[in-house]
């Protein structure tokens, strides 16, 4: 099936796209959302503008959509790229990231069937632990580049997805019931190398941007 990615640059969206290449779909383009609100309830933000990077490593093409991020009204900003991608590329279906978001994940939905596509989760309800292996065991070059929760700080930002990682990680779900995989919004994550890209990406600079006392943005300056 012809596919679109709703595609952030993060860890999900991206290997998810790996997932439906793998089961033979066509991605035909991926469809992103910069959105002015830091906090947008749909939308991936940290970095987002590094995805035009992605798409030309990966050589699939690039739908831009543009977003005040309104709570709501930010649906219809993704509707009119979906739109636009389906009468560009004549897609059939939508490929999406979301884990375990239902918010997100039934919003999507609603926007497919209005629009007469598929709707594709390959990540969903998959165990976050699972989830985070099979990208290592896949070799995927994940680094974490915001962190929204405590007890997250400046000092998780820029760290690589690894065993390491993963046992940090684990032990914080234990204690504080931080998601895994940072579904719940706790931490925001760049795909620097995965199997996906024609090459690596190379990071020359990144600087950190405190928010809040809880909330921390790595900016990444890729070539």
């Amino acid at each position: 099936m012809k596919l679109g990615v709703l595609f952030s640059g993060g860890k999900d969206s991206v290997y998810s796209t790996y997932l439906a290449r793998k089961e033979g779909h066509e991605i035909a383009c991926l469809i992103s959302i910069f959105s002015e609100n830091k906090e947008s309830y749909m939308f991936h933000t940290p970095n987002i503008k590094m995805v035009k990077i992605q798409s030309e490593v990966m050589d699939i093409p690039l739908i831009i959509g543009e977003s005040k991020g309104e709570k709501e009204k930010e649906l219809k900003d993704l509707e009119n790229a979906i739109h636009e991608a389906k009468n560009k590329y004549k897609i059939e279906g939508i490929l999406t990231g979301a884990i375990k978001s239902v918010y997100q994940a039934s919003r999507i939905q609603e926007i497919c069937s209005k629009l007469e596509l598929e709707c594709f989760n390959p990540l969903w309800q998959k165990d976050e632990f699972d989830y985070l292996n099979e990208l290592l065991e896949n070799n995927f070059k994940v680094i974490v580049v915001g962190v929204f929760a405590y007890p997250l700080d400046e000092k998780w930002l820029f760290r690589e997805i690894n065993e390491g990682f993963i046992k940090d990680i684990l032990k914080l779900n234990k204690k504080y019931k931080i998601h895994p995989a940072g579904e719940g919004g706790e931490y925001e994550t760049f795909v620097v190398s995965c199997p996906l890209y024609k090459r690596g990406l190379k990071i020359i600079d990144k600087k950190i941007v405190k928010e809040g006392e809880n909330s921390f943005r790595g900016e990444l300056f890729i070539e």
